[in-house]
């Protein structure tokens, strides 16, 4: 079930490995990263925290009015996960690259802004393209599988295979391409490197 706290991390989202989790050069603080956080989301036209509709998930126990606390000591687990709607689209951002729980906050709000940016530059169906691979997937939707075109006893070995073929026929860079489609396929096989591994 999806919760503010502790985290919920997205089904099939590959986590950062501990050994590899480190420092940002990020200048900032909690309350104002996790401030930024929900504007940056309100200014994308997604509804904001306070409509109800933003979850911003971490492993630091909530306030009254259900966001984490800025006071609160680190968690072991650093990981940020948030949920909102963009025009109706349950969309999800998840961050656990870093040591503190802020500097995950700061990495997602700037990879928002970074895709809001393409709005500002005149091309907004591109946006439209790269955030379908941030919807929230349920209930099985975009199954890996059926997107790598996999039988369903297949090895990651073959998943591999079909991965590299499909990531060159549709990269957005060839005639032809698909940038929905290419962004479908690298989650599909960060999905089954999860799933086929033995």
């Amino acid at each position: 079930m999806l919760e503010a706290y502790p985290l919920y991390w997205p089904e099939g989202w590959k986590r950062t490995d501990k050994w590899s989790v480190e420092n940002s050069k990020f200048k900032n603080g909690f309350a104002r990263s996790r401030d930024e956080l929900l504007d940056e989301i309100e200014r994308l036209r997604g509804r904001c925290h306070n409509q109800g509709d933003a979850i911003l998930s971490t492993d630091i126990s909530l306030r009254q009015d259900g966001l984490p606390y800025a006071n609160q000591r680190e968690p072991e687990d650093s990981g940020v996960a948030v949920y909102f709607k963009y025009k109706g689209n349950d969309m999800c951002f998840a961050c656990d690259k870093y040591r503190k729980v802020w500097e995950n906050f700061v990495a997602i709000r700037k990879t928002i802004e970074a895709i809001r940016g393409i709005e500002r530059w005149g091309a907004s169906d591109m946006m439209e393209r790269a955030f379908r691979g941030f919807i929230a997937i349920e209930d099985g939707r975009n199954d890996w599988r059926s997107i790598l075109n996999l039988a369903p006893d297949a090895t990651l070995a073959e998943a591999e295979h079909s991965y590299k073929r499909l990531r060159s026929q549709y990269h957005p860079d060839k005639p032809g391409g698909d940038t929905n489609m290419f962004i479908q396929i690298n989650t599909a096989i960060e999905q089954a490197r999860i799933n086929l591994q033995h």
